[in-house]
Order: structure tokens, then C-alpha cells, then sequence
């Protein structure tokens, strides 16, 4: 790889961070340990995209924030799927009152139990629905009910076997009292969508978080006249998140929007794991 892309071989995490040829880092490691490596790499100077979520704990979070702050360093959280073409489309068709006025949203994603072994079945490790699956949901609410959404209800669902939870559901609401249903899960038969019912119709988005680069992804549109169905070309979503994260670096207004969408995030998330304990 270092033949055709060019670079060095650094042993070792701290090494790399420390480098001081190295301006951005991406932190991809269990959910548990993104706090720590992100705390060094900030206190070198270095941009930080953390795999989500972004940590485990509020506190870590707002510290994380309060840091990348003071060294005038970018902090990001990869949720990639919000910089798919199809978001855009959706909002467009929502603005054009295809479903006429919106009445209420409603999602789920979820999958089938990975196997034990996995560390979204290990409690230290970070693991849990909530913080994996569950996440997407919550950011899904912040996109289409705006920053001011809060949750209402929340349940986590959990195995005398399993340490972590297993599967939930929120409710979620605005300031104008529109609301969402959230469903997710790790032990689960495969779902991804997002389903906005309005008062003239619905549009629902069958493959809505995990879309591959190479898909051609279907937004179905149904009326009392009429089923349509759009279609949005393929899209890489990772890429664009990239590009999210570039211009985190580049200006300090994206940077401080995204420091705030992180710690909204993350309150969410508290809540409802706070909640259910």
C-alpha cells in the first residue's frame, strides 16, 4: 500500500498522533477508547474525526468540545449517512408538498445478532443498540425535526444473557409538536428506513442509513392519486463526510456548528440511557 499510495509505516497509535507531520487523525477504534485517543490527538493540535459515537459518556464529550476549542482543532463525528444525496432529495420533495403537510416521521434500523464475539455485545467496550444503531436514529430526528428535538419516551430492551441492550424505541418531538418514532436493534430482522407520513400522503426510504456507493437508492412516494417513485443516483456517503470534515478544518463556523450537533448528540443519547438504568 505504501508503494502505490505513498507514506511511511508508524508503529504504534501515539507515535502517529504525535507526528508531527500528521495534521488530522480519524478514530475508528471501540467505542470505549475513542475518548482517550481523541483527548491526546487534540492536546497535539490534531483535527479529530471519531468514529461514531463519538464517546460513551457526556462529560467525556463536553470535554472533548471544550478542548478542540482551545487548540482552534476540528472535532467531528461520522455520521456519514447525513451527507447522502438522497437527504437532500427527500427535504426537496418534503418542501414541494408532496406529502403534503407533515404529520409524523417514523424509523428503524436494525440487524440480526452478530455473534457474541462482536464488542457491540461487551458493556466496556461501548457496545449496546443504543449507542450503535439507536445513534442513527437520533441523528435521523435532528435532520428532519431540527435542532430542537427532544425525547418524549424512550425504552431499552434488554436479554438476561446479553449485557448490553439489545433493542429500543424513542419518541421524539419539536418545538411545534411534531413528533418521531424511532425503533432499533442488534437482534433484529435487517431494516433501514424512514417513513414521513403527511396529511396528503407518505414517502418512505427503504434504504435509508447504510446505502453502498454503488446503489441507486429509491425514495416511494404514495398519494390517494398516485405512487411515484424517485429515484437518486449512487452516491458515496463516506466521501462526503470526508469533505464535511474538510471544511470543519477549513472554517470555524462549520466547525463550531458541528461541535454543537456533536454535543446535542450526545444528551440525547444520555438521556435515554440515563433514563433506563
Amino acid at each position: 500500500m505504501i508503494n502505490e499510495y505513498g507514506g511511511k509505516l508508524c508503529v504504534g497509535y501515539e507515535n502517529l498522533i504525535r507526528d508531527d507531520k500528521i495534521d488530522a487523525v480519524y478514530i475508528p477504534q471501540l467505542p470505549a477508547l475513542h475518548y482517550q485517543w481523541a483527548k491526546l490527538a487534540l492536546s497535539c493540535g490534531k483535527h479529530v474525526l471519531l468514529e461514531k459515537p463519538g464517546t460513551i459518556r457526556l462529560n467525556d464529550m463536553e470535554e472533548l468540545i471544550q478542548m478542540s476549542r482551545e487548540k482552534g482543532a476540528a472535532l467531528a463525528e461520522n455520521y456519514a449517512f447525513c451527507y447522502h444525496k438522497q437527504i437532500k432529495k427527500i427535504h426537496s420533495l418534503l418542501e414541494n408538498g408532496e406529502v403534503g403537510e407533515l404529520r409524523q416521521v417514523r424509523t428503524a434500523f436494525g440487524f440480526p445478532h452478530r455473534g457474541g464475539d462482536d464488542f457491540r455485545y461487551r458493556a466496556t467496550l461501548g457496545g449496546g443498540a443504543l449507542f450503535d444503531c439507536g445513534g442513527y436514529t437520533l441523528k435521523a430526528a435532528q435532520l428532519f425535526l431540527g435542532k430542537g428535538v427532544e425525547i418524549c419516551a424512550s425504552h431499552l430492551n434488554y436479554k438476561p444473557e446479553c449485557e448490553v441492550d439489545l433493542f429500543g424505541s424513542i419518541m421524539l418531538k419539536n418545538e411545534e409538536g411534531l413528533t418521531m418514532q424511532a425503533a432499533f436493534g442488534m437482534d433484529n430482522y435487517y431494516k433501514c428506513e424512514l417513513e414521513i407520513w403527511g396529511s396528503e400522503g407518505y414517502l418512505l426510504a427503504p434504504r435509508f442509513y447504510t446505502p453502498p456507493a454503488d446503489l441507486e437508492t429509491e425514495i416511494l412516494i404514495r398519494t390517494k392519486v398516485k405512487e411515484t417513485t424517485v429515484r437518486v443516483e449512487a452516491d458515496d456517503q463516506f466521501l462526503h463526510m470526508i469533505e464535511h470534515f474538510a471544511e470543519c478544518i477549513l472554517d470555524k463556523k462549520t466547525a463550531e456548528e458541528e461541535r454543537q450537533a456533536m454535543l446535542h448528540q450526545m444528551k440525547l443519547v444520555d438521556e435515554v440511557r440515563t433514563n433506563n438504568l
